[in-house]
């Protein structure tokens, strides 16, 4: 039962802190952001805020600074939508599940269509030398 809440929750919070991203705060350095998922403590004390990110190292860098100094702002905001004996706490972690999954993606699909990948040596250790 204490699963289905902790589930519920996580989702919930996913939502405020997605749509409060989306129409409320408006930091520059705040990129193209997606909040991929939620996971509560087990005291609900600490939310940790798994987000994917458009763009390169430095727009990463800059987002997840950020989302660092608006956390205090979507905590209030959690808070007020959510009656808990204690407002979780934010942590925000990058997210890069979904560009490994692109880049394996165009692997296959590169292998598919007859190109050799050219990063190192095949599965049994030996250079690829086309034999």
């Amino acid at each position: 039962m204490a699963s289905y809440r902790r589930e519920r929750l996580e989702e919930l919070i996913k939502r405020i802190v997605a749509d409060t991203l989306l129409t409320e705060v408006k930091d520059p350095r705040i990129g193209f952001v997606t909040v991929i998922r939620v996971k509560l403590s087990r005291d609900y004390s600490v939310a940790d805020v798994f987000v994917s990110v458009l763009g390169g190292d430095k727009d990463k860098k800059m987002t997840i600074h950020g989302l660092e100094s608006a956390k205090l702002y979507i905590q209030r905001i959690i808070g007020k939508e959510i009656r808990l004996r204690i407002t979780p706490h934010l942590k925000f972690h990058l997210d890069t599940s979904i560009e490994e999954g692109v880049a394996m993606v165009n692997k296959i699909e590169n292998l598919s269509k007859g190109k050799p990948e050219r990063e190192g040596p095949d599965d049994n250790g030996d250079p690829a030398d086309g034999e």
